[in-house]
């Protein structure tokens, strides 16, 4: 079942989402800088778009993999909505191993791609799976653990910012959303979407 929470004491700019998260403070401040506009996250759709849907999402997720062709439809129809992507890999190792070549893949171009592939997948993943889906999509697994082993203070850093604000958010799996000022964590429908976009749109 969806849930949504207002944030109810943020304001425009930078101000600090963790205002109103008591719960969990972390070293690295949660604003909505940090939370939209993180210059390591993936960003798809309109990058000037002015409304911004944060996705929390694990490869292994089967939600997040059912509504993913739903998120990217809302979000191409709009032409006007960011879409930042955040692997959160709460399903173990194999989650981390897929956010981490995915990551390595776009730092040499290939975001989408490698991404698409692996949200076309079902059932659970192993490193083999995922070596298998990537390669089929015709991308170089050397490449990408070339990329990897590159920029992995950037991934690693990355991938901890996300983990400490899923929580900072009270989420408690994948998928979840922040679009503008209200977090949702579960599915969202085609219909939950528009309209959470609106309302952000119109606040």
């Amino acid at each position: 079942m969806i849930t949504r929470r207002n944030l109810l004491a943020v304001t425009a700019g930078t101000a600090a989402l963790a205002s109103v998260l008591p719960r969990l403070a972390f070293s690295q401040e949660i604003t909505e800088k940090t939370v939209f506009h993180d210059p390591d996250a993936p960003v798809l759709g309109n990058p000037e778009g002015d409304v911004t849907v944060v996705e929390f999402f694990d490869y292994q997720c089967p939600f997040c993999k059912k509504i993913h062709p739903t998120v990217e439809k809302v979000v191409r129809e709009d032409g006007n909505v960011r879409l930042v992507l955040k692997d959160w890999p709460v399903f173990g190792g194999a989650s981390v191993f897929a956010a981490q070549a995915v990551l390595g893949a776009a730092q040499i171009g290939k975001y989408e791609p490698a991404m698409e592939a692996l949200m076309k997948t079902t059932g659970k993943l192993t490193e083999e799976i995922v070596e298998k889906t990537l390669t089929g999509a015709g991308l170089t697994m050397k490449e990408i653990a070339a990329a990897v082993n590159e920029h992995s203070a950037k991934i690693s850093g990355l991938l901890d910012r996300n983990y400490n604000q899923a929580l900072a958010f009270n989420f408690a799996g994948t998928p979840s959303f922040v679009i503008g000022r209200t977090t949702f964590a579960g599915v969202l429908d085609e219909k939950g979407l528009k309209e959470a976009i609106a309302e952000a749109r119109a606040a």
